[in-house]
């Protein structure tokens, strides 16, 4: 009978043992597990973080980079058919009363009666960097017969003035950096026995009202009494009395605001620098060949952060920059 008892009694201990060794981890195995999670996970996750922070600045980069070469093709294909590209001198602050030779700046956005790229606050910057006369093209601008089924039409050519702007100031609809934006008024389509298309333009007659010049623009006159030489008469023309109605239009965010500061900009020899007061946008003009040369620089920093991102020796990679030289197919002809 003892026997019988003694195997029962050791089956029973058996079995609590296994019981026992099966019913958890011990509080000090936890702390050894988290310890050698948490020496694994770490530098996984910084790894991880890591890689995100490289992925984000080098798309910010590629970002700006394919954008700055848009912007440069868009400017350059708008050069092409420019017939006369202003200088600085032409681009100098002056009263709205411009005489001879003393520039165009106040006629051009932004003037009080425009209200366009206008502020009070004197820490806005919108400065006119590159302004020129261009031959636009307009697709079926002129109908050369009408019948009942269709009409025969032509393409044909307007003058148009264009004005690209260096703007920075506070609006939260664009980045902290600078933008370019483009401002244009073109002519309407001329025809003899057309319609009149208002007090500015009383001797002009126009295919249709749908086909008037935009409000403000006024044909530039080679034959001003007074101003001799064409850079003369281009420096003197005059907005039409109308406000304009047209709206400079954002080209390309996130350029460069950096100070111009003591830096000094160059340009080739026989060619003047236009610039305002920051590095992301200048041009070289050539007045007499029609030719300018466009230097933009963006900031990819300003995508990453909202503060300290001006150019440095040390962050140079964010700043990519691209240039061309244009020369205007169009040529202008004087008496």
């Amino acid at each position: 009978m003892k026997n019988v008892f003694r195997f029962i009694l050791s089956i029973q201990l058996k079995h609590s043992k296994f019981v026992q060794q099966v019913h958890g981890f011990t509080l000090i195995e936890l702390l050894v597990a988290l310890l050698l999670a948490f020496l694994v996970i770490t530098p996984l996750l910084g790894f991880m973080v890591n890689i995100l922070s490289t992925d984000q600045k080098e798309q910010a980069k590629a970002n700006s980079e394919q954008e700055i070469q848009t912007a440069v093709n868009y400017i350059a294909n708008d050069l092409q058919q420019a017939v006369y590209i202003y200088d600085q001198t032409a681009l100098t602050t002056n009263s709205n009363t411009v005489p001879a030779s003393s520039g165009i700046q106040d006629q051009i956005p932004p003037v009080k009666k425009a209200g366009v790229c206008d502020s009070s606050d004197t820490t806005v910057t919108c400065k006119p960097i590159l302004v020129f006369w261009k031959r636009k093209f307009l697709q079926d601008g002129v109908i050369l017969s009408s019948s009942t089924t269709t009409d025969t039409k032509d393409d044909t050519f307007v003058y148009s003035l264009v004005a690209y702007y260096l703007i920075k100031d506070s609006n939260t609809t664009w980045s902290k950096a600078a933008r370019i934006a483009r401002f244009e008024i073109s002519d309407g389509v001329l025809a003899p026995g057309g319609v009149s298309c208002g007090t500015d333009y009383p001797n002009d007659k126009y295919i249709n009202l749908t086909n008037c010049p935009d409000k403000g623009f006024q044909r530039f006159n080679l034959n001003l009494p007074g101003a001799a030489g064409i850079k003369n008469q281009m420096n003197s023309w005059k907005t039409a009395s109308s406000a304009y109605t047209q709206q400079p239009l954002v080209l390309i965010d996130f350029i460069d605001q950096t100070s111009i500061g003591s830096t000094t900009l160059t340009c080739p020899t026989g060619t003047t620098l236009n610039s305002g007061s920051f590095m992301g946008f200048y041009t070289c003009v050539d007045v007499a060949n029609t030719t300018a040369q466009v230097f933009l620089r963006g900031n990819a920093l300003a995508r990453l952060q909202n503060s300290n991102f001006d150019y440095s020796s040390n962050n140079q990679t964010y700043f990519p920059t691209a240039s061309v030289r244009v020369q205007g197919r169009g040529y202008l002809y004087s008496k």
